[in-house]
């Protein structure tokens, strides 16, 4: 049996709504939700994403967060940032564990107001064209250098150098993102002058 026009043009009516519904909800979330934060334009987060921080988040342009993922300390993102499902940026001190006579849970957080302990100032970077795959955790602090890649299910515990590709818990250098510095430099000059590999 053929596929009628008219099949077609139901199914291609279809993704056009929920492209448009997707518009509306990244725009409700970027201008109305998470207003307080600094967003860039291009900016898409998945179903149950949230953000918090003590001081400040900052996202550049074209950056995607998938589904079921958390920021939850102060981060600066770069442009052309990825980051699968599930992915969590989170606070490297966010209870102050060492407090004497007071368990974890009733110990003072770093949400509290008047909280003056360590993880106070740090911030984590990412650098612009880094993709952070599924699951992977990230600690507050580190900087993740333009260009590299985080594997699925890795935690970062410490900086990642530019266009490195890291793996594992705690997340170790791999390997590099191009095969030799000839691909590298062609990459980073193809994206000086704004054109697409």
């Amino acid at each position: 049996m053929g596929i009628t026009i008219d099949v077609v043009f139901q199914k291609e009516k279809r993704v056009m709504l929920r492209r448009i519904v997707g518009r509306i909800r990244d725009f409700y979330i970027k201008n109305w939700r998470y207003r307080a934060y600094t967003i860039g334009r291009g900016f898409h987060v998945g179903k149950n994403v949230r953000f918090w921080a003590k001081s400040n988040i900052v996202i550049g342009d074209s950056f995607y967060l998938g589904r079921d993922s958390q920021i939850e300390c102060d981060v600066i993102i770069g442009d052309d940032v990825l980051c699968g499902n599930r992915v969590a940026f989170v606070g490297k001190y966010d209870h102050h564990f060492q407090t004497i006579g007071s368990s974890t849970i009733h110990s003072p957080s770093i949400r509290d107001s008047n909280y003056q302990w360590k993880g106070l100032g740090l911030v984590t970077k990412v650098e612009n064209d880094v993709w952070i795959g599924y699951g992977s955790v990230i600690i507050q602090g580190v900087t993740i250098g333009e260009g590299a890649i985080v594997a699925a299910g890795s935690v970062v515990t410490k900086d990642v150098a530019p266009y490195t590709v890291v793996a594992g818990n705690p997340a170790i250098k791999k390997g590099d993102r191009f095969l030799n510095d000839a691909d590298l430099q062609r990459h980073i000059d193809l994206k000086r002058t704004n054109r697409k590999i």
